[in-house]
């Protein structure tokens, strides 16, 4: 299908004037001239619509132009740079993925009532991304949701959940800013594979459930060992012996799914 810049414009929702400045700037390859008339096609409708979501998700225009360059998927190993464009598209699959829900799809298959879904966004337990200027969640946040539900069912009162879940939360975001900061220092910028766009994006997605298999990992030995070493000052000899049985058991788990 071909579209003059007018009609790009409307089937995008954006200015013509904001059509030409992406065009200025990168973001959408040249239209084909047909003597004074500009004509877009497909390419350049996808390619807008992509930098309106990625607007919508918070990126800034400079990235954008790093992440939509060409130049990214062709850069050899050897050409330098920050390592930004495939690290930055990375970032982008693992946050989105390929399937997002609206609130009201995310209550309805989690369960979880929308109220109470709105609450745990309210206290920053769960975060969705802006996508076509809509409001979308993942699939982490829907397993997140349904874990949830699961612990109230088993009788934790909502309000002291909710506390307890919101102090996580809080020393969760220090603990990554962190991490991000040791990542940024000594791999993405002065690693051996510093500059390097594609190995630098291949060592984040092969981090990824290694570094979240070690938090969850640390948190239930921690869980268990904490639980054990309560039952024994209480004297609680039979809950003891069985909270032991189960934990040699090694029916306590944490899978990571890619």
């Amino acid at each position: 299908m071909e579209y003059r810049v007018e009609q790009l414009a409307e089937a995008t929702g954006v200015r013509v004037d904001t059509v030409r400045f992406y065009q200025g700037k990168g973001l959408i390859p040249p239209p084909e001239r047909r003597g004074r008339i500009a004509i877009y096609g497909q390419e350049h409708l996808e390619q807008l619509r992509r930098v309106r979501e990625l607007l919508d998700q918070g990126f800034r225009l400079a990235q954008i132009e790093t992440l939509l360059a060409p130049s990214n998927s062709a850069r050899s190993p050897s050409s330098g740079g920050t390592g930004e464009g495939a690290l930055l598209r990375e970032l982008v699959s693992n946050r989105v993925g390929r399937r997002t829900l609206t609130r009201e799809e995310l209550a309805r298959e989690s369960g979880v009532p929308a109220p109470l879904i709105q609450a745990i966004e309210a206290a920053g337990l769960m975060e969705p991304v802006e996508v076509g200027g809509q409001e979308r969640f993942d699939e982490a946040d829907l397993e997140m949701a349904r874990a949830g539900l699961e612990i109230i069912g088993a009788g934790f009162p909502l309000n002291e959940l909710l506390r307890i879940a919101m102090s996580h939360a809080a020393h969760v975001g220090e603990v990554t800013d962190s991490a991000i900061d040791l990542f940024d220092e000594h791999v993405r910028r002065n690693g051996p594979s510093a500059g390097n766009d594609q190995a630098i994006a291949e060592i984040f997605r092969a981090l990824i459930p290694h570094v979240t298999r070690l938090v969850a990992l640390h948190f239930q030995r921690t869980l268990v060992n904490r639980a054990l070493t309560r039952l024994r000052r209480s004297g609680e000899e039979s809950e003891l012996e069985f909270a032991v049985a189960v934990a040699e058991s090694g029916q306590l788990e944490v899978a990571w799914r890619a």
